[in-house]
């Protein structure tokens, strides 16, 4: 055996027993039966590798368990660099964290148009120089830009001259920009690899997601918005498409969207509106619905690049989890609220 291949194998194998030890829908499914504290609930997950890493820290409140649910997702970032992995695999690990990195620049720009403070995320390169603070702190975008050349992320400072942040309406185009920036970044990136085209099918489908998310937001509030910027390099669904997606009504999206793979998805979150009135049923049913064709497309793989992928969006995902149900028992909210915004993996 040559030794990339041994390297796909010694990963491969890491990744899937991560995999096996992180919290499963039935662990979650005891926690919502059966907690009334956030202690109750590390009790239950503590035979995973979340829940021993949680058991030994100091958490009373959720701000607490916040802070170390980042830390372990931190820390487990970390530790895949200290891995001699395909080159691959280690490019697909740093350009997912950057994503963070995009989206504590969105945050930051946000506070400097609303001079309003806000949390950023404790992940990225921008954190782990030491300098999201001082991001945090920034109240012009020079000073953002200067952080983003220090942390050798100038890709993004073009994406940022172009916003007036005095205004929200270029502010929420910019941030549109940021995000379109870094996707074309990552599937240029995807191209090279082994497996790449596997990668960025699951890419694409999570852009597509994206855009249906505020196609069905819009829709369901009840204007429509022909022009909005939207995300682009989607799967299935052109930029025409998801303009003219923008203008239509519930049912007309339905029916333009059947011979996608996104109708079943279109008609669950129809039916959620008619019968609940909420607005999130959007957001509820594409999640998972998301979730479900990625994990249909990356799972089954072994020995691939898309090992890596998996393991990432299933972290991710158990973290959201987590502070979903910390949230819950904390504020005391009734289970049955947030069950369906559960996902099982």
């Amino acid at each position: 055996m040559n030794l990339i291949s041994t390297r796909y194998a010694f990963m491969s194998a890491y990744l899937k027993g991560e995999e096996s030890r992180s919290v499963t829908p039935e662990h979650i499914g005891e926690v919502l039966q059966r907690s009334a504290t956030m202690q109750d609930a590390l009790e239950i997950i503590g035979d995973t590798d979340i829940g021993e890493y949680l058991l030994d820290q100091p958490i009373k409140t959720f701000d607490d368990a916040d802070e170390h649910l980042w830390m372990y997702l931190d820390g487990c970032l970390g530790r895949l660099e200290g891995f001699d992995m395909p080159p691959d695999m280690l490019r697909i690990a740093r350009l997912y964290v950057e994503k963070y990195d995009v989206l504590n620049i969105r945050i930051a720009l946000r506070v400097i148009l609303k001079k309003v403070p806000s949390s950023m995320v404790p992940l990225g390169v921008i954190h782990r120089g030491g300098y999201l603070h001082e991001m945090s702190a920034a109240r012009e975008k020079d000073e953002l830009s200067l952080i983003l050349a220090t942390c050798n992320l100038g890709d993004y400072i073009r994406a940022i001259e172009n916003i007036n942040e005095k205004d929200a309406q270029s502010v929420s185009e910019g941030e549109v920009a940021l995000k379109n920036l870094y996707h074309r970044k990552v599937l240029k990136a995807f191209r090279g690899m082994a497996d790449g085209h596997l990668l960025e099918k699951a890419f694409k489908i999570g852009i597509d997601i994206a855009n249906l998310q505020t196609v069905f937001r819009i829709s369901i509030g009840g204007s429509g918005a022909s022009g909005a910027p939207i995300l682009t390099g989607g799967r299935m669904l052109s930029e025409s498409t998801v303009q003219e997606l923008l203008t239509l009504k519930m049912a007309e999206i339905t029916g333009r969207l059947e011979n996608t793979g996104y109708h079943m998805m279109a008609r669950e979150v129809s039916k959620g509106y008619e019968k609940g009135g909420e607005i999130t049923a959007a957001d509820k049913v594409t999640e998972k619905h998301r979730f479900r064709m990625l994990k249909d497309l990356l799972s089954p793989r072994i020995l691939s690049t898309s090992n890596m992928l998996w393991y990432l969006l299933l972290k991710e995902l158990e973290i959201r989890n987590l502070r979903l149900t910390f949230k819950m028992l904390a504020d005391g909210i009734p289970a049955v609220e947030i069950k369906d915004l559960v996902i099982a993996a």
